[in-house]
């Protein structure tokens, strides 16, 4: 790995570590997702991504009446897994961005019934996009001591993967890209 890929990975995670990031969906629901070029190669996205208890729309149009930006909202009854989700789900939000210059949030109602959404699991890190190749190679070291909630696997949306590492901290992982 080159000394230039080193600095900006490292730049790149020390500048959201700060901040805060289930279900991840594909980048054609998250408008305008970034990916850094280094040296040829893309880089996964960090965003925060948080999950809300039936109250996503609302928390993000807050978050947008303070940041200002564009917001994009998916719900369950408008996205391709509809039908594979009960009908009390389908006014949910899978899937919200909003994008205000260098501000960026990630968000969704929560959608695991099975699950009790706590303080603490409602927050996790989302990387998102970059070659297939570097995502797998994250999951990997971070699953290092970790507790693997979602295998990184194939899904309708493209890859997708999440853990709690051994420091308690949540990630999700997606890309559609293959190599």
């Amino acid at each position: 790995m080159s000394k230039a890929y080193k600095i900006s990975r490292r730049r790149l995670l020390a500048s959201w570590l700060s901040t805060a990031t289930l279900a991840a969906w594909p980048s054609r629901f998250i408008a305008g997702a970034k990916i850094q070029k280094i040296q040829g190669d893309e880089m996964a996205a960090l965003t925060p991504y948080l999950l809300f208890d039936g109250h996503c729309r609302q928390a993000m149009e807050f978050y947008k009446s303070c940041f200002g930006g564009e917001l994009t909202v998916t719900k369950v009854k408008d996205s391709p897994v509809k039908d594979r989700m009960p009908t009390v789900q389908h006014e949910k939000v899978i899937n919200a961005r909003l994008r205000s210059g260098n501000v960026e949030i990630s968000a969704s109602d929560w959608l695991r019934p099975e699950q009790t959404p706590i303080r603490g699991n409602t927050v996790c890190l989302f990387l998102s996009g970059g070659a297939l190749r570097e995502l797998k190679a994250l999951f990997e070291k971070l699953s290092d001591g970790a507790e693997l909630t979602d295998p990184l696997k194939e899904q309708f949306f493209g890859t997708y993967g999440a853990l709690s590492d051994k420091f308690g901290v949540r990630w999700m992982f997606q890309t559609d890209k293959k190599d």
